[in-house]
């Protein structure tokens, strides 16, 4: 198949979609057996309208793996003992961290540039975890002796962005262990003021459901702007299933890479799809998934404006997201 990554047209992205169809059609067993059940006849989807979408909960019950290769590596989504969890095989690992470093390339800049700091568990402690991966993958490339992980050590970690503050720094956190760390900012009298911190980029990953009040994601980031006395609180998004990543600069905007496409789908009729600026559920097109299935029907509600799209939330009674149980 084409390399993702030369993408460049709507066209290239149409052709390598309809090519990646055709191909795990034929060589993932449980994406065939999905469309065959949808009576879909493989040879008549000529259009990325047409290609049929997993449903997400397929992770949970089922290998969704290509019969040509094998894979040691998984990702597998955060829960509880009770919960099941899904897994995603990584036939590939150099793919997805390729995917991660163009993502960040394209949205943010060179991870070289950059020191990397985590509000997040280490990889060590969750080594399944594709957030982990990624960011721990960030840590490698950019190389600097101050990169670590400061989950509940809030101390170390102000301490260390005072000691940064003319540096360009990078701090990737699920929503409510950023908010913690402002509560200890905040509530610290010894503390001083955030303003500091000029060229501090926030990154938050989601994850709140469960652990603090709900706020809207737009609630979420002004707390987190007005903490942080920044207007840099950017947004990631992505899950397990997936192994690419799409990034909001602010305004809980996102953009995907060449290689990744959002589709809002009638979240009543799942064959149609919702006009630009309508909320449905989140189809998600991930042609780094190569080796399990590139198609995935989300339990995300969305909209699409323009070449951007907003998250707007969970359908009712879908699983609780992950990352929000990742440190438990």
């Amino acid at each position: 198949m084409k390399n993702i990554f030369n993408i460049q047209t709507e066209q290239d992205f149409v052709d390598a979609s309809l090519e990646t169809f055709r191909y795990q059609y034929e060589n993932v067993e449980i994406y065939r057996k999905f469309v065959n059940f949808l009576k879909v006849n493989p040879d008549e989807v000529d259009s990325v309208l047409k290609i049929p979408f997993l449903p997400i909960e397929m992770f949970k019950n089922h290998q969704i793996l290509d019969k040509n290769v094998s894979a040691d590596l998984y990702f597998q989504s955060s829960g509880t003992t009770q919960m099941n969890l899904s897994k995603h095989f990584i036939a590939d690992q150099n793919l997805y961290e390729e995917s991660i470093y163009k993502s960040f390339e394209q949205f943010i800049g060179k991870p070289e540039d950059f020191i990397f700091l985590g509000l997040l568990p280490s990889y060590l402690e969750k080594q399944n975890s594709s957030l982990i991966y990624m960011v721990d993958y960030l840590m490698k490339k950019s190389g600097k002796p101050e990169n670590g992980y400061f989950l509940y050590n809030h101390a170390d970690l102000f301490d260390l962005l005072n000691q940064l503050k003319d540096q360009k720094v990078i701090l990737f956190g699920v929503s409510f262990a950023l908010l913690d760390f402002l509560d200890y900012c905040q509530s610290n009298p010894n503390n001083e003021s955030l303003s500091f911190l000029e060229n501090l980029v926030v990154i938050e990953t989601g994850g709140m459901k469960g652990r603090k009040e709900e706020m809207t994601k737009d609630e979420l980031l002004l707390i987190l702007q007005e903490g942080f006395n920044t207007h840099k609180i950017y947004s990631e998004y992505s899950m397990t299933e997936l192994l690419s990543q799409a990034y909001s600069l602010g305004n809980n905007e996102y953009q995907c890479p060449n290689w990744m496409r959002i589709m809002v789908r009638n979240a009543e009729d799942p064959l149609s799809y919702e006009k630009e600026g309508r909320t449905g559920a989140i189809n998600i097109i991930d042609l780094a998934n190569t080796h399990s299935c590139s198609f995935i029907a989300t339990q995300d509600l969305g909209k699409i404006n323009g070449d951007k799209f907003h998250v707007l939330g969970r359908i009712d009674h879908s699983d609780i997201r992950g990352c929000s149980l990742l440190v438990s």
